[in-house]
């Protein structure tokens, strides 16, 4: 039975082995699995019941992950595990102005492989117990259409129960077969999402947009309550139903920028943490997103020690 003491949110996505700088450098990461655990290191401990939904394996390395995510107070009963696939993995190599490129071994991931078949279909329509939804672009990207379009359906049901859908698009080319295809699923998930996380950037490329504005009328034609376009360095714009912000970022000395790996994934942490407690204004939760991401790009790795996170807040 679900805990309906506490509200529930839910990221579903890809956690993936992090190989940094050294071969021998591992942790554990995933633009969903970012916002997930600085989500939970931020919110007050045990409000929030925290799901983590992938595949893993029964490899060392996936019951390692499965641990990791109990110890940064994420729930992991709803991963699916296959006795015969394993995680992906990744390597950064981070450029003198701490700009990033990946090398992915992901093809045989198990989060491929999340809703394959009908030993999972259960636990989807379990979504619609589940209070907040959080996926991105590469959640869809990564699954095959079929199952694309299952998860489509249970985000639909969900919503149609109350569940509230939190969107990053975070879209890569790379992983989609064509511009079409891509805009395709993104014009299914952006009509049931209620918090959109859009980086500027990708809109362009994605959608040809020449401006901020070309970014809004999108989501307004989509009905999306609160949009929030991230522009890196520049300021962070918000639309709500009523109400424009622009909230300034934090701007870091480049000789200071190290790697800027997760970035956008923990802003939208913060922006999140500050939306959940409380009536913060959309422009107090995106200062509070920007502190968050200007202290992690300083540092190594998608995810930087606890230490640091609980200094800032």
């Amino acid at each position: 039975m679900p805990d309906k003491t506490r509200p529930s949110i839910a990221f579903i996505g890809e956690c993936m082995v992090e190989i940094r700088h050294a071969l021998s450098d591992q942790a554990f990461a995933g633009d969903t699995l970012n916002t997930a655990v600085y989500l939970s290191r931020l919110l007050p401990t045990g409000e929030y019941l925290i799901h983590y939904i992938t595949a893993l394996g029964v490899d060392p390395l996936s019951v390692s992950m499965i641990r990791y995510f109990v110890e940064e107070g994420i729930q992991s009963d709803k991963i699916r595990r296959f006795s015969d696939k394993k995680p992906g993995s990744y390597r950064i190599a981070v450029d003198a102005n701490g700009e990033r490129s990946f090398q992915y071994w992901r093809e045989q991931s198990a989060a491929r492989y999340l809703l394959t078949g009908d030993a999972y279909d259960k636990e989807l329509a379990s979504l619609a117990d589940i209070d907040y939804l959080y996926l991105s672009g590469i959640s869809l990207a990564i699954l095959p259409r079929h199952d694309r379009q299952k998860l489509i359906d249970g985000l639909v049901r969900a919503k149609e129960q109350g569940s509230k859908i939190w969107f990053d698009s975070n879209y890569r080319h790379k992983l989609w077969a064509s511009t079409d295809e891509a805009q395709l699923w993104y014009r299914k998930i952006l009509q049931i999402t209620d918090i959109a996380f859009l980086t500027f950037d990708d809109e362009c490329q994605l959608w040809g947009d020449s401006s901020p504005e070309d970014v809004f009328a999108r989501c307004r034609f989509y009905g999306i309550p609160e949009v929030v376009l991230k522009r890196g360095e520049d300021s962070c714009l918000i639309e709500t139903n009523d109400k424009k912000y622009a909230v300034k970022a934090i701007r870091i000395p480049s000789e200071k920028v190290i790697d800027t790996t997760a970035a956008g994934d923990s802003f939208n942490a913060g922006y999140l943490a500050s939306r959940l407690q409380g009536e913060m204004l959309p422009a107090e939760c995106a200062a509070l997103g920007h502190c968050l991401a200007s202290e992690v790009i300083q540092h190594r790795g998608a995810i930087i020690s606890r230490k640091l996170v609980d200094g800032l807040f």
